[in-house]
């Protein structure tokens, strides 16, 4: 889960793996897998570094791995 702040200033938590989109227009619109449209007061990078971590802690997005220099 993300911790996100609509534009009324509350705030909430949000299942990252449902989100579909990320767009600014100017104020940033999460559109989820249903359809369903969320407008958050945190910019479009802000949300994507959020979701970055959220997959790398739940070992979905794992770290580069580069190869030995011994395989070469």
């Amino acid at each position: 889960m993300i911790k996100l702040t609509r534009l009324n200033g509350s705030s909430f938590s949000l299942n990252a793996i449902y989100i579909e989109q990320i767009q600014s227009f100017p104020d940033t619109t999460i559109t989820l897998t249903n359809g369903k449209k969320i407008v958050v007061r945190e910019n479009e990078d802000d949300v994507i570094l959020l979701v970055t971590d959220f997959f790398r802690q739940i070992s979905i997005l794992g770290q580069l791995q580069l190869p030995d220099k011994e395989s070469l």
